[in-house]
């Protein structure tokens, strides 16, 4: 018993962020997760289609009944934005001094000092969020599509999706824990070099593999029954803002935050600050359109 616990505390001593090189090239697991999570979220969808799960209820309007070809290009479409806005979403509100000071390295995946190849680290999911729903809107309004009928179909399989990216962070040896005496606890090799405390390793909560059971497993099991529900199907982008912003409160009292902020009025973290902003913004988004549908 003594020998399986102590493997699975340091289990981050075994996980290697390069899952293999390409041409010298390191590929790490967190750019396949991602890709994983790409995956994931389209077969989810093209399932969905294939089942004729959702109705044309304006005929003779072109794509109002998801089809895969329409798929396929909006979720790359909002995949770049999710990039494009999960990167600048860190830059903003994670580590702006830092970025101003060398904006180079925003977008270079080389280090500054040794110009080692090291890849672009640091995304934040709530740029993310608002990167994917801008990219998302602008290609929906030029395809002259409804947006909200889009937004709710594909708002169900986003957890699933999700769950592959704390899976990365896992592999990273990122964003783990406090520091926990619980047994469950873990060994991260990484935060020696964070906190400067070579000498000895603390046992931390492994708060990726938390996130990624309430923010991915947990919030999927939750919005993929009620997909087709009549009463709920139209809230679903709202059920999932709302969702993913209590998941992430509740799993941020578990999580290490970014050094450079720390606690913010002494016992919040940035990402709990955003995320409560994220709910506010969800449930303002059900009385709205609830407000909208009576005046129809």
């Amino acid at each position: 018993m003594h020998n399986v616990l102590y493997f699975y505390q340091h289990i981050p001593y075994h996980t290697n962020p390069v899952a293999f090189y390409f041409f010298n090239l390191p590929v790490d697991w967190y750019s396949l997760m991602y890709l994983a999570g790409f995956l994931t979220v389209y077969l989810l969808l093209w399932y969905r289609i294939k089942k004729r799960e959702i109705q044309n209820e304006i005929p003779n309007t072109k794509y109002q009944i998801p089809d895969t070809n329409i798929l396929l290009d909006l979720m790359l479409v909002t995949f770049g934005g999710l990039l494009v806005g999960g990167r600048l979403g860190y830059v903003f509100f994670y580590n702006f001094n830092y970025y101003i000071q060398n904006p180079i390295t925003i977008i270079s995946p080389f280090d500054p000092i040794t110009h080692e190849f090291i890849g672009i680290f640091g995304m934040s999911y709530h740029g993310a969020l608002i990167g994917a729903l801008l990219a998302g809107w602008i290609f929906i309004k030029i395809k002259k599509l409804d947006f909200w009928r889009w937004a709710n179909f594909i708002a169900p399989a986003i957890p699933a999706g999700y769950f592959f990216g704390r899976i990365g962070n896992f592999m990273n040896g990122e964003l783990y824990g406090r520091v926990t005496d619980k047994f469950w606890g873990m060994y991260f090799p990484q935060s020696a070099y964070d906190t400067q405390n070579f000498s000895s390793l603390q046992l931390r909560y492994p708060s990726e593999l938390n996130e990624a059971f309430l923010e991915g497993i947990v919030l999927f099991l939750i919005l993929w029954p009620l997909r087709n529900h009549p009463r709920f199907k139209n809230h679903m982008l709202a059920f999932y803002i709302i969702g993913y912003a209590a998941a992430r409160i509740i799993a941020e009292f578990f999580r290490q935050p970014d050094s450079q902020i720390g606690y913010i009025f002494g016992w919040l973290t940035l990402g709990q600050i955003l995320s409560i902003f994220m709910l506010i913004f969800g449930i303002g988004l059900i009385l709205v359109r609830q407000h909208n549908k009576k005046m129809v």
